[in-house]
């Protein structure tokens, strides 16, 4: 066999091969013999039917794979010789037969891994956000939960906001019904803006057993194209009124999160302390965000355009599958490739930083700090150990937590070179603006 390698550009390679015929017709034969020892063919005993129509039947498929393996190791045998690292896929085509046709020409155009660099990071700054966890925090949290676990209790009074009312409703348009424009039953809570607002206003101050007639116009934006812009007459009848009833904080209340004596001050501590993890996950995440960027503005690195394409196709793909899962038909929606390569090209270039870190600064994932890791996420459950047999049952699940320690060993990595500073942030700003 002989191969070459020639610099078509600073990524892109191409190997030449070239290998003698009758080492191709040699191994051609061999598997065909093999293949004789056991094929059946209708009309012939196992292993008599005659070599002459194995191989008229077989040959050309069995050259096909001695041409791939022999292009394969090949290719295996000059990278590795050459010390250069694939990136993607290589291209294999053949070459046109030689004129003494003793040779096979082949080649396969690839591109390699870029030489990554990442600047000096002394000047950086980069914010940590700190937020304290009290008891105000712990109150304004255990007030969501109360109103996450609302009930409604029916009441005779007038219809206020916060109420949930049962209403039957008919509108017409010109005298004409028109879709969607009468239901029975239908029930919504006033206030949560489910309603268009002339309408709520209607059905607001009435009482159960209640009629009330009125006109509305809907808004020119409106999403039903059909009646945007124009006036309807409606009829609205009032059947039920329930007023929110907040569960109490007692033993019950803490029994429903988990607590299972009941005990008020024990739910109250589950709450901080997860609350404490919370913030410093989403701590953790901002200096993510921040460490991330001053990568991508602190190094240079040309992107393999396979590496590139291959993003591409996962985040297209990523896309339809969440179309799907939404009832949406992706094949009638436009994905244009390009629309994608902005996201790729951003998460190659950090995936080519954080895995020359990795080599480079010797950044592996340790056996504790996946266990670590896996125990932290196990906190969140009631039964953290079965959580935690859960992540270890599986490679896959596994592999996603190493990917995650990766990161964050190269995070801790870029904060011991670049300036840190703590910033006093709030509780509210940070639960809510925070991934």
């Amino acid at each position: 066999m002989q191969a070459t390698i020639e610099k078509i550009s600073n990524l892109e390679r191409r190997l030449n091969v070239s290998l003698p015929t009758q080492e191709i017709d040699a191994e051609v034969q061999s598997r065909l013999k093999r293949l004789a020892r056991n094929i059946r063919m209708d009309g012939f005993r196992p292993g008599k039917v005659p070599f002459r129509l194995v191989q008229q039947t077989y040959g050309g498929q069995v050259r096909q794979e001695v041409l791939g393996d022999v292009l394969q190791k090949s290719f295996g045998e000059a990278v590795r010789q050459q010390n250069l690292r694939v990136a993607g896929y290589p291209r294999f085509e053949p070459k046109p037969a030689p004129e003494d046709n003793q040779q096979v020409e082949f080649s396969a155009t690839f591109e390699i891994y870029p030489e990554v660099g990442v600047n000096d990071l002394g000047q950086v700054q980069i914010d940590r956000p700190v937020v304290s966890v009290g008891e105000a925090e712990v109150d304004k949290t255990i007030e969501i939960l109360r109103k996450q676990r609302i009930h409604y209790r029916e009441v005779e009074r007038a219809a206020q906001a916060g109420d949930s009312v049962t209403i039957d409703y008919r509108g017409t348009i010109d005298a004409q019904e028109f879709e969607g424009g009468s239901g029975s039953d239908h029930s919504t809570v006033l206030g949560e803006g489910r309603l268009l607002a002339g309408f709520e206003q209607q059905v607001l101050g009435a009482r159960p057993g209640e009629s009330r007639a009125f006109e509305l116009t809907f808004p020119e934006d409106y999403h039903g194209k059909e009646v945007a812009g124009k006036t309807a007459q409606f009829e609205v009848t009032v059947k039920r009124v329930a007023e929110p009833v907040l569960p109490e904080v007692n033993a019950d209340f803490a029994k429903a999160l988990g607590i299972a004596d009941g005990d008020v001050e024990k739910m109250r501590a589950d709450v901080k302390g997860n609350l404490e993890r919370e913030v410093r996950r989403r701590s953790d995440a901002r200096v993510k965000d921040q460490v991330m960027k001053t990568l991508l503005d602190n190094s240079s690195i040309e992107l393999p355009k396979s590496l590139v394409q291959i993003e591409v196709e996962r985040l297209m793909e990523g896309m339809r599958r969440d179309l799907e899962a939404r009832g949406l038909k992706s094949d009638q929606i436009p994905m244009p490739a390009e629309a994608f390569e902005p996201e790729a090209k951003k998460r190659v270039t950090l995936g080519l930083i954080i895995a020359e870190l990795v080599r480079r600064e010797s950044l592996a994932a340790k056996p504790d700090q996946l266990k670590a890791v896996v125990q932290d996420y196990a906190q969140s459950y009631e039964r953290p150990e079965e959580v935690v047999r859960w992540y270890y049952q599986s490679p896959e699940r596994l592999r996603e937590v190493e990917s995650l320690v990766l990161e964050n060993n190269v995070v801790d990595w870029v904060l011991s070179k670049v300036k840190v500073e703590d910033k006093p942030t709030d509780f509210d700003e940070l639960m809510g603006g925070a991934k």
